[in-house]
């Protein structure tokens, strides 16, 4: 009897374990889970972009008459004075518009374009600028290791983007710091087992001639749209690297001896190291052996150039063309640097006939260049055979996205353009630009250069007419 209950017993266990499904349902915790929507997976390949193919040779070139009537109702003036205008295939160099694009125009900021293409063709895109502290003339035979005072030269090698700060690797505007001098200073002057007072000096005789070009307006240097040039300077010669507008320092190469000479102040307390208030300027140069106590390095001039496309800045413009000159053993004065520009784009094989340079940044109403040039210019930098060039492309604005075309390209009559549209601005009282390069709807590489001079002051139609002009080379099928 007990061996038959035990059986019956163990009968039951599973049977009832049955009935119960039957009552209750399957096992919720064994559910098979529901399918992913396909709207949720991850996708296994790019979608491809609407409204635009990729860029291809191969695509059709516009047809020039389609492009005319295109442009025709949109490239037109609020008021006085006259576009001019061109319109290339990259690929090719065949022309698909021409409005006047071979006379003369006033290019403002457009001028940046030929000082970007001397820049990194005569001093090379990879190239830095070295900013260093060495042993002043109170070292040496004079003073020695027991001397009570020593100067300490702050060498200006043609950064004028030097931060306050430590050394911004990561940046352009600060890249190399002028507290991370100071400490690499004051730990030289630690080692050698001096602990007295330290004087000061800038030597900034890098750069020759005036520092101001007579070509710039008075009112224009007064509203800080330029400064004195110097071979060092914080902030590209801005007082505060986040207010770009208004006063510039009239002595950047003192004003960074100033910064240097507290952050060295603060870096050497420690060791004993006193600084002499006050900075003033080296007689001749140091001596060829001089010690050097401590050096930075700026960012990249490739770098460089796109931050002078992007924000338009003459100073930093300026600059780089004087430095221009002197990677082709010339003086660093402003006459020097409009010949190494017009040597560059010459040895480019840039027509260069009837171009007048006044100045490298475009502040100088005396410049005179044609659309034409400017557009083989874009075109060298897209599509030519010298490939250092391509540095340049990331310093084009974008419309409606960044530098001096992050606040344009917002309207109806432009707004297809944003994101598309990449060119170089211009703007003076009466005269505005715009050059740069796009790629239209077929997947066709077109560069442009279109300038108005003569033009109302204040008008508000004209930046937008510039604007819906390369906004209908996006959007060309033109066939």
């Amino acid at each position: 009897m007990l061996l038959l209950t035990v059986l019956l017993a163990a009968l039951a266990l599973p049977a009832g374990m049955l009935i119960a499904q039957g009552l209750t349902g399957p096992d919720q915790s064994a559910e098979v889970p529901a399918p992913i929507p396909t709207w949720q997976l991850v996708p296994d390949r790019l979608s491809v972009p609407q409204g635009i193919g990729p860029l291809s040779n191969t695509a059709p070139v516009p047809v020039p008459a389609e492009v005319a009537a295109r442009l025709g109702p949109v490239l037109k003036t609020d008021g006085g004075g006259t576009f001019t205008g061109i319109v290339q295939d990259a690929a090719t160099g065949t022309v698909l518009f021409d409005r006047g694009g071979a006379a003369n125009r006033i290019p403002a900021s457009n001028m940046k374009l030929l000082t970007a293409v001397a820049a990194l063709r005569g001093i090379g895109p990879e190239t830095r600028f070295s900013t260093k502290a060495v042993a002043g003339p109170a070292f040496g035979a004079k003073a020695g290791p027991a001397a009570k005072s020593r100067a300490v030269v702050l060498v200006g090698g043609g950064d004028v983007l030097l931060g306050a700060g430590e050394s911004a690797e990561g940046k352009v505007l600060g890249h190399a710091g002028l507290a991370t001098l100071a400490k690499l200073t004051a730990e030289s002057l630690r080692r050698d087992g001096f602990a007295g007072s330290v004087e000061v000096l800038v030597d900034d005789s890098l750069f020759t001639g005036p520092s101001l070009s007579p070509a710039w307006s008075p009112d224009d240097v007064a509203a800080g749209e330029v400064a004195p040039l110097f071979p060092l300077a914080l902030n590209s010669a801005r007082f505060d690297p986040a207010v770009v507008t208004g006063s510039r320092p009239q002595d950047s190469a003192i004003a960074a001896g100033e910064a240097f000479a507290a952050e060295l102040k603060a870096a050497g307390a420690a060791a004993g190291l006193k600084v002499a208030p006050g900075v003033g300027r080296l007689e001749g140069k140091p001596a060829a052996d001089a010690a050097v106590l401590g050096e930075v390095e700026s960012a990249t001039v490739s770098q460089q150039v796109d931050l002078m496309l992007q924000t338009s800045d003459n100073y930093l413009a300026e600059t780089l063309g004087r430095m221009a000159a002197v990677a082709a053993g010339q003086p660093a004065s402003s006459e020097a640097a409009k010949a190494a520009v017009l040597k560059q784009l010459a040895d480019l094989g840039i027509p260069t006939g009837g171009m007048a340079v006044a100045d490298v940044s475009g502040l100088a109403l005396d410049n005179q260049v044609s659309a034409r040039q400017f557009a083989e210019v874009v075109r060298a930098i897209t599509s030519g055979r010298d490939t250092r060039l391509r540095a340049a492309l990331a310093g084009f604005p974008v419309a409606g996205l960044t530098g001096t075309l992050g606040d344009r390209y917002i309207d109806e009559s432009s707004a297809e353009g944003a994101g598309l549209v990449r060119a170089k601005t211009g703007t003076l009282n009466t005269v505005i630009a715009l050059s740069g390069y796009v790629v239209d709807a077929d997947g066709r590489l077109l560069v442009f250069s279109f300038i108005g001079n003569g033009l109302t002051p204040g008008a508000d139609g004209n930046k937008p007419a510039l604007d819906a002009s390369a906004t209908v080379l996006a959007a060309c099928g033109c066939r």
